[in-house]
């Protein structure tokens, strides 16, 4: 890694939204929180951050959100009962999920403002130093974190960069879309950023797939952004700001994996489904269960 390139140690997991899609479940139990198999959603993007070597996590959380602290400490009642019983595998599964005293971080987010202050909000957190911003609703599925390969990138080339996947020419006026020098290059130089094109405007196919690496100066432009679509403060538009300013490179890298969105019943049901047939202890009685109620029987 070149010398003037500072690590990637930080991670932010903006975790303050109020699950409306999945009413009345989101009521008393965050959307973070529900399980894709026998895991949390949040703790599978955790999971990702820890893969890639991130150190210390940081959650923008919002009201009736503590039970995603209890979930990242020691439950002592649950460990001590596991211990008497001889739980020993369950109780290493714990351990291993833990992270280190002082690791997280939680600061909250007390109006909802969109990502874009949602990002602002770490920023005392964070201090002068890049970081890593992942979006708890997206499961990034492959055969490499996904983050891992754009710290890859990053220890290459510096700078900031967004994850991008190709999506229908249809889709592109629902996402972030970037366009770049190479589009099928698996790391590109990006030319130009655009939340939510009309149809038949998008500069490519690539939308932002909710996996950022970015500067410490995207917090001075975040404070004073106006808001943007749906009257929120977009992250993109004070990274479009940033990438105008033409003092850092911006990248796109492609991500080849597969991508669950859980924020969308949709995608939350297909996770489970295609995790769970992913497990040996589950494969075999799960997909003939999927069978028999697919035929009928």
């Amino acid at each position: 890694m070149n010398a003037a390139i500072r690590p990637i140690r930080k991670a932010v997991f903006p975790v303050a939204g109020l699950g409306t899609r999945f009413l009345p479940a989101t009521k008393a139990v965050p959307k973070e929180m529900l399980t894709v198999v026998d895991r949390p959603v949040l703790q599978h993007v955790v999971d990702e951050a820890r893969a890639a070597g991130i150190e210390h996590f940081i959650f923008v959380t919002g009201r009736n959100k503590a039970v995603i602290e209890d979930h990242f400490d020691n439950q002592f009642e649950l460990e001590a009962t596991l211990a008497a019983r001889n739980k020993t595998k369950e109780l290493e599964a714990l351990a291993r999920d833990l992270p280190a005293a002082g690791q997280t971080s939680f600061t909250r987010q007390q109006a909802p403002l969109g990502l874009g202050h949602a990002v602002w909000c770490a920023r005392e957190i964070v201090g002068n130093e890049p970081f890593a911003l992942l979006l708890p609703d997206m499961i990034h599925h492959g055969r490499t974190s996904c983050l891992a390969d754009m710290i890859a990138a990053y220890n290459r080339h510096g700078g900031n960069l967004v994850a991008v996947a190709p999506v229908p020419e249809d889709q592109t006026h629902q996402y972030g879309i970037v366009g770049v020098k190479d589009a099928k290059a698996e790391v590109s130089t990006i030319t130009g950023m655009v939340e939510k094109p009309k149809p038949g405007t998008a500069p490519s196919n690539l939308h932002i797939t909710g996996r950022y690496i970015l500067q410490p100066d995207i917090f001075s432009l975040l404070e004073k952004q106006e808001r943007g679509a749906g009257g929120e403060i977009q992250l993109t538009d004070s990274m479009i700001r940033l990438m105008q300013d033409g003092k850092q490179p911006f990248h796109a890298v492609r991500f080849n994996g597969t991508i669950y969105d859980c924020g969308s019943k949709l995608g939350f049901l297909t996770a489970n489904v295609a995790l769970a047939l992913e497990r040996e202890e589950l494969a075999g009685d799960f997909k003939r269960e999927v069978q028999r109620l697919l035929s009928g029987a």
